[in-house]
């Protein structure tokens, strides 16, 4: 009645690197400026400036951030977040808040969660990012092996004494 194929149709899917975490700007931190690049940036501090990132964006509870438009892969919001957010997946915790517009493919919600703006789902999401810089395996792999091999310091070689002399002026005493 129901008859299974033999022949997989499932097409293999790249494995998708875990997002993490590589820095943090600290809940003391007041910072004026742009982020951008790659990598998963924490705020715990205050931000405000221009946010473009290929990575995950992590708006901890001490968290404020404001600029006209923060993009990245991912963004989590604890905290506070003003300006419109252009996303692959947002998710607002309990106690986030945001004020602005939201477009995204994906979208997670708690309850307390706080949102003033307009939400618009897409199929696909472009955030016009710099291209990732390329970088193969063997060339990571090269450069850790860079990294781990220990420098060798030249001992000083003793230092010869010069027997030169160095005349010196005598200073006429004017009259």
């Amino acid at each position: 009645m129901f008859k299974r194929n033999s022949t997989p149709t499932e097409t293999a899917q790249p494995v998708q690197a875990v997002e993490r975490i590589t820095s943090v700007l600290g809940s003391g931190v007041i910072w004026h400026g742009s982020i951008n690049g790659s990598g998963g940036v924490r705020i715990e501090g205050a931000f405000e400036g221009e946010i473009a990132l290929r990575g995950m964006l992590v708006v901890g509870e001490t968290g404020r951030v404001t600029c006209q438009n923060v993009r990245a892969n991912t963004v989590i919001v604890a905290g506070a977040v003003r300006g419109n957010i252009t996303t692959q997946k947002l998710e607002i915790r309990a106690t986030g808040r945001v004020w602005g517009d939201v477009i995204t493919t994906a979208f997670v919600t708690e309850e307390g969660a706080f949102l003033r703006g307009q939400i618009r789902m897409e199929e696909s999401v472009d955030l016009n990012l710099e291209p990732a810089p390329e970088s193969t395996p063997s060339e990571a792999a090269q450069a850790e092996s860079i990294a781990q091999t220990p420098i060798q310091v030249p001992e000083p070689k003793p230092e010869v004494e010069s027997t030169q002399t160095v005349a010196k002026k005598k200073k006429k005493a004017d009259s």
